[in-house]
């Protein structure tokens, strides 16, 4: 590749700027921006962000810190309920880039991106916020009791939809179990519970990733995460989208605030399949079919790269058979075999 590469001689367009990262695309673009070509998760219209409005009295007004934003989806979402301001944290730099294309694509003008880890801008945030939204951030820590405790200090009211250690399943799902180790004890500020530890395996070699910033992370027990949010001070907690036979491991969505005195916030509890938020119900089956088909895709690009590798080891194979080949036919391996035979025929001693 040469710098040239990096030009374009097209004309400009919303689709010639998606395709600087074609191939790496999670999400599907909004309608508003027509049949442009991208990846193929609803996360410009997902159901748990509308569910979690619902919840928390809705986001109008509100100063919102986003973790892990990915390609701006939940960001996109958020501005169109009316969030006065919206703070994305994001440490995958190619998911930041793209965060800003999207960002001057929709012209979001109330969101603001920026580049770093997100426990290292917690420790260090002096400002409130009013809420967090924390999807698909959890599972990827190595502590993740830390995070929450973090977020318990940084905001009232709190979105997170995350994956969970269930040993159930995943000591019967051969693809999740070969990615897990045994639990072991762990302690943070006073919260005793068991981490999982979890490897990211081949998926690292995929352009695309959009894990955590090392080679594994730890996992909770759902039992654990809501029993940490609760010793950190988040009440009020209502579940929704809990799916034990999601493909990539057992998952769920809560909404906490931070002490009772928010909780006139909520509305009562009710149950996402009942039809009380048809949003959420109308964009939670695409999300579910639309993860199987991203988990085929991951799978299928694995299973090239796989057979990549095969065809250049069978490669370098061949190429060592035929110098092995071409080394027993030449003249000196002849006569150095010549030799050694005449050296045993006649007893005399060899170095062979």
């Amino acid at each position: 590749m040469e710098i040239l590469d990096q030009y374009t001689a097209l004309a400009p367009s919303i689709q010639n700027t998606i395709d600087i990262f074609k191939g790496e695309w999670s999400s599907k673009l909004p309608d508003v921006c027509g049949h442009i070509q991208a990846g193929t998760a609803p996360l410009f219209e997902d159901g748990r962000i509308y569910w979690a409005a619902e919840r928390l009295g809705g986001f109008t007004g509100k100063k919102v810190l986003e973790l892990g934003p990915l390609e701006g989806g939940h960001t996109y979402v958020l501005e169109q309920l009316g969030a006065d301001s919206i703070t994305a944290v994001e440490a995958n730099s190619r998911a930041y880039l793209k965060c800003l294309l999207v960002k001057e694509v929709l012209g979001m003008d109330r969101s603001h991106f920026i580049y770093g880890d997100c426990v290292e801008f917690l420790q260090n945030n002096q400002q409130p916020f009013d809420v967090c939204i924390a999807s698909g951030v959890l599972y990827h820590m190595r502590d993740p009791a830390k995070l929450i405790a973090l977020l318990a200090k940084t905001c009232n009211q709190l979105l997170v939809w995350t994956h969970y250690y269930d040993p159930a399943i995943i000591s019967t799902t051969p693809h999740l179990q070969q990615r897990f180790s045994e639990g072991e004890p762990s302690e943070f500020d006073g919260f005793s519970h068991h981490l999982y530890r979890q490897e990211y395996q081949t998926a690292l070699g995929w352009s695309g990733f959009c894990g955590g910033s090392a080679h594994y992370s730890r996992w909770m027990s759902r039992e654990d995460i809501l029993a940490c949010c609760e010793h950190f001070g988040l009440q009020n907690i209502q579940i929704g989208f809990d799916h034990p036979d999601h493909p990539n491991g057992s998952c769920f969505a809560f909404v906490a605030t931070k002490n009772r005195a928010n909780a006139a916030n909520f509305l009562p509890e009710a149950n996402v399949s009942e039809g009380t938020v048809p949003e959420a119900q109308k964009s939670l089956g695409a999300l579910i079919q639309v993860d199987y088909q991203h988990q085929i895709s991951q799978l299928q690009q694995q299973s090239l790269q796989f057979q990549r590798q095969t065809e250049a080891l069978q490669r370098e194979l061949q190429a060592a058979q035929a110098r092995i080949e071409a080394m027993e036919t030449s003249k000196f391996w002849k006569l150095r075999k010549s030799w050694f035979q005449f050296k045993k025929t006649f007893g005399l001693p060899s170095n062979e």
